[in-house]
């Protein structure tokens, strides 16, 4: 009978129950939604808000998705507090538990730390190509913790922000004009004056060398099977790899047509006969 009587208590109270810890739940459930909408806002608003102030493309990403963290950090601690999570014990033990975490965590706190230094100090910035971290490739975005890289032949490449900021960054796109250097190998027989001449026509007719700073033919090497000629013009930047493959071809077709030689590597070879011993 008391169990009986126990039972019956507790399906009267289960109503109120529900009710109370039900609403809780469900308030709880819509903080999450609501704050998770507002923190996609508080991202997109960021974006906008910068990029139409002209900043660079860089500091809006980071800045953005550091918007989108904070307000979704405050979403988790509303929602908790809304079920009865005692929020002020919850940040008390974040607090306590911050050294682990951080220990734990060292090398994500190392990527956010280097995401705040390319930010600062730009050394990359969303569009440059560069050559960092092992790979080459355009930037496209920089997030808190890694940098994301599109390589030549079209590969997504995520690299933490540590390993970019602790070694070498070359920068490929961050000056205005790019130097190509060429080495031209032409046979022993080709006269010297000749050959720079017709180099040289070839680079003050192409449209992608500069004037300004002018371009250097230079001997620089008697090589095995050629006379080897360094040739380096300036272009911009942009137009390194089309003026390249242009410049390469019309050495090409003018070394030809003015019956130049370039040679493939060769070797003379000497029969010596001896006579026969008796």
């Amino acid at each position: 009978m008391e169990n009986l009587e126990g039972l019956e208590g507790l399906m009267q109270q289960a109503p109120e129950f529900i009710m109370a810890y039900g609403l809780k739940a469900l308030a709880a459930l819509v903080i999450f939604i609501i704050g998770k909408y507002f923190a996609g806002v508080a991202k997109r608003l960021t974006d906008k808000v910068l990029s139409s102030r002209k900043v660079d493309q860089t500091v809006v990403s980071f800045v953005a998705n550091l918007a989108w963290a904070i307000v979704f950090v405050f979403t988790i601690i509303a929602t908790l507090g809304q079920i009865g999570v005692q929020t002020a014990s919850l940040v008390a033990v974040i607090g306590a538990a911050g050294l682990a975490v951080g220990l734990a965590l060292q090398g994500s706190l190392s990527n956010f730390a280097s995401g705040v230094l390319m930010v600062l100090f730009r050394p990359c910035r969303v569009g440059d190509f560069v050559e960092a971290a092992g790979v080459a490739g355009v930037v496209d975005e920089i997030t808190i913790f890694s940098t994301k890289l599109r390589t030549g032949d079209n590969k997504l490449i995520i690299a933490p922000n540590s390993a970019i900021m602790n070694g070498t960054i070359t920068n490929y796109s961050a000056l205005e004009k790019r130097r190509i250097d060429l080495v031209i190998g032409v046979s022993y027989a080709s006269d010297i004056a000749k050959t720079k001449k017709v180099i040289a026509e070839v680079l003050d007719n192409n449209a992608f060398v500069l004037k300004d700073p002018g371009y250097t033919i230079g001997l620089a090497e008697l090589a095995d099977s050629s006379i080897n000629f360094v040739v380096r013009p300036w272009v911009s930047t942009g137009d390194y790899w089309p003026a390249r493959f242009e410049v390469l071809e019309q050495i090409k077709n003018a070394l030809d047509a003015a019956d130049i030689e370039i040679p493939f590597p060769q070797m003379d070879l000497h029969v010596k006969e001896l006579a026969a011993t008796k």
